[in-house]
């Protein structure tokens, strides 16, 4: 069997052991990266893996500094969880919109906005909002899919404002900038979100009945809501400019951010012993999650380029002579179709081996086709079979089921076209122009 073959049954074994077993995909693609070496080089596969080039690799992830900034991320994301800034945060968006019709709609999706800036995860935003925001929607006679939907799309804008997880560990994979990659997700990000808002307005003029406008309240109380959201917005925005300046490294603003978000709630006395506990073991399961991911990703990897299927791919492009976008709408659809069925950072993993290459050998810019990348996986995070986010929002809410929350978030399907032909449109201004801003 030529080394080809045996790279096409590893991934079609990998993927199976995905879909059908229910394995998770960090395990999934160690073992059948290993079987692969086994299969290519049988006597020097298990010295490869423990003590080899293999072996040198994944330790090499574990004891790369660089990746440090996971952890403190995810950490940061948790700590402001359990102190309770979601809930703060749909509060105070609920005082300034929730009482037009479709306004609980838009405060979920503004408070996912909020609460995505410091967590980076989708499952997580998922999860938080549908606890916070369900309940209020349900007593002002929301319809399953409106309420559904929004929670669910609002959610994945955790892998589009920064920090987002899926691009730190893009750029630590490819070799580039993470605060270019921040820098550059920031106005794809805030446009998404404003396209959300627009969607509610309409899918509100096309079915009036699918809410109930909620008691406004008073100027009083909405400027006592602003210090609900202030203090997330000065941890984002400390974040950010740190990194812009070059003052620090993507790490260093990680552990900063970190120490300032727990240093802070606690301060407050919004943080208890007994929730940090929590937060941290949440932060050391998510990321032995991640990690676990990486060295799947790494053994499986390093199997796909000893059977040459990367370099086959793009030299089998190349004597295509197709056009560059014809390419990357090829590997978008790709993408799309794998987000669909595993989780986008697996998936992303799955295919850099495979795809950097050719996307190098075609010109394009590696930190634009990460935001690109980015947004096409998120979509899957709501699109069937998986469709991870609908599914989580469905599991807590009782009186939808999982088809109401996909039609409902395939509502807001054209924002994510927009945005996706925006970046390619302008790929300056949406994402070069603030990207080249960082030092």
């Amino acid at each position: 069997m030529t080394p080809a073959a045996i790279g096409y049954l590893g991934i079609g074994a990998m993927l199976a052991l995905i879909v059908f077993a229910g394995m998770s995909p960090g395990l999934a693609m160690l073992l059948a990266g290993f079987a692969g070496l086994l299969a290519l080089n049988p006597p020097s596969t298990v010295a490869a893996l423990l003590t080899g080039t293999v072996g040198a690799d994944v330790w090499s992830v574990f004891s790369n500094y660089g990746f440090t900034v996971i952890p403190l991320f995810v950490l940061l994301g948790e700590v402001i969880y359990h102190a309770g800034y979601s809930d703060r945060l749909f509060r105070a968006a609920q005082a300034w919109f929730g009482h037009k019709r479709g306004g609980l709609a838009v405060t979920t999706i503004l408070a996912c906005a909020g609460f995505a800036a410091i967590c980076g995860s989708n499952t997580a935003t998922a999860a938080t909002m549908s606890s916070v925001a369900l309940r209020p929607m349900q007593r002002n006679k929301y319809h399953p899919e409106l309420k559904c939907g929004s929670i669910a799309v609002g959610s994945t804008l955790g892998a589009m404002i920064p920090p987002s997880i899926v691009l730190v560990v893009y750029g630590l994979y490819t070799g580039q900038s993470i605060g270019k990659l921040f820098a550059g997700s920031i106005l794809p990000g805030v446009t998404l979100t404003v396209l959300f808002v627009l969607t509610v307005k309409v899918i509100m003029w096309r079915h009036p009945d699918w809410a109930r406008a909620g008691v406004r309240g008073s100027r009083r109380r909405r400027l006592a809501m602003l210090p609900q959201v202030i203090d997330v917005a000065v941890l984002f925005g400390v974040i950010m400019a740190a990194m812009f300046s070059g003052v620090v490294t993507p790490t260093e603003a990680a552990g900063l951010g970190a120490l300032l978000g727990i240093a802070g709630c606690a301060l407050r006395g919004r943080l208890s012993w007994a929730a940090f506990v929590k937060a941290s073991r949440a932060t050391l399961r998510i990321t032995a999650m991640v990690f676990l991911i990486l060295a799947g990703a790494t053994v499986f990897g390093r199997f796909l380029v000893l059977t040459r299927l990367p370099f086959m791919l793009t030299e089998w492009v190349a004597q295509m002579h197709m056009a560059p976008a014809l390419i990357l709408l090829f590997m978008m659809a790709c993408y799309l179709v794998g987000g669909c069925v595993m989780d986008a950072l697996a998936f992303l993993l799955i295919s850099l081996p495979l795809f950097e290459p050719l996307v190098k050998s075609m010109g394009y810019d590696l930190v634009w086709f990460g935001q690109i990348v980015c947004l096409v996986t998120t979509v899957g995070a709501i699109t069937p079979p998986v469709g991870v986010s609908c599914f989580v929002v469905a599991g807590m809410t009782p009186d939808a089921h999982s088809a109401q929350v996909f039609r409902g978030a395939m509502r807001f399907l054209p924002a994510y076209v927009l945005v996706y032909l925006l970046m390619n449109l302008f790929p300056g201004a949406m994402v070069g122009w603030l990207a080249g801003m960082v030092r």
